[in-house]
Formats: C-alpha cells, sequence, structure tokens
C-alpha cells in the first residue's frame, strides 16, 4: 500500500514551524503532498479551481492557467522555508477543514500534518478551528503540532 504524506499549509510562518516540528516524526513516504486551501470566496470564480502540480516548472504553469498566485506563493514559502525536494504541490478550493478530508480520504492519506496556534477559549469559539475539524472528520491518522499564541 502506497504511503501518501498531506502536509497543510496557509503559507503562515506558524504553519511552517508546525510542519517543520513535524517532519522528524514522520515515517518515510512514497508520496509527500504539501496543500494550501484557498476560500472560494477568495478565488476568482471563472478561473480559481485549485491545481496540482509535481514540479516548480508544473506549479508555474498552474498557475498561469488558474489564477491563483496567492496559493502558490503558500505552497513556495512552504517548500522553500522546509526545504523540501520531490514533493507534490496541491492547492484547492473550499472550507478549509472540509477540503482537506476530502482530500485525504481521495487519495488516500496515510497522515495529515496540520498545525494549530494554539487559541482557545472564546476566541477559539468564535474563529473555529481547521485542525479541530480534521481531528474530527480525517478519514487517516492526523498529526497536530501546536506552535506559537494565536
Amino acid at each position: 500500500m502506497e504511503r501518501i504524506t498531506l502536509l497543510c499549509t496557509d503559507g503562515s510562518e506558524l504553519a511552517i514551524e508546525a510542519l517543520r516540528a513535524s517532519l522528524p516524526l514522520l515515517a518515510p513516504a512514497d508520496r509527500t503532498i504539501v496543500v494550501t486551501v484557498e476560500s472560494p470566496m477568495a478565488v476568482d470564480t471563472t478561473t480559481g479551481t485549485g491545481f496540482h502540480a509535481t514540479t516548480r516548472a508544473d506549479l508555474d504553469a498552474e498557475v498561469e492557467t488558474s489564477g491563483d498566485a496567492l496559493a502558490r506563493d503558500h505552497l513556495i514559502a512552504t517548500v522553500d522555508a522546509l526545504g523540501l525536494v520531490d514533493v507534490e504541490l496541491m492547492a484547492v478550493v473550499g472550507e478549509p477543514g472540509a477540503a482537506i478530508c476530502d482530500l485525504a480520504e481521495q487519495l488516500p492519506a496515510s497522515v495529515v500534518v496540520i498545525g494549530t496556534s494554539g487559541r482557545s477559549g472564546l476566541r477559539r469559539a468564535v474563529m473555529g478551528s481547521t485542525s479541530d475539524h480534521v481531528i474530527r472528520h480525517a478519514p487517516s491518522p492526523v498529526l497536530v503540532q501546536g506552535v506559537g499564541h494565536g
């Protein structure tokens, strides 16, 4: 069975630090996919449908046709900061928690890695938590790395 690791990022320093702290804990994967999720409200409805790329050149070509430069920036920031090579890059559109769980099921992912900002109490209740959603609904194990103070 193919082992697929799904690394989730929003391009922020907190997300990158969470992934950095998690990488040593992961078993080697046959495929590693770095994914970012864009809100449907932030994407041009005529072009922004997400993309999948296996190289930087593929990524640039996909961005040209999809128009989703923000997703590209998030993926590049993450891959460059972590020094990742031989990874697939993917952007999907939707509500982040649900989109990550859907992708994890479609692949199927062996593990989903996601960060959390450590919000608690009222701020978490009002703003919600993507990592909480993923923990509760992902079809595979989830590694959550807490960082910073949101």
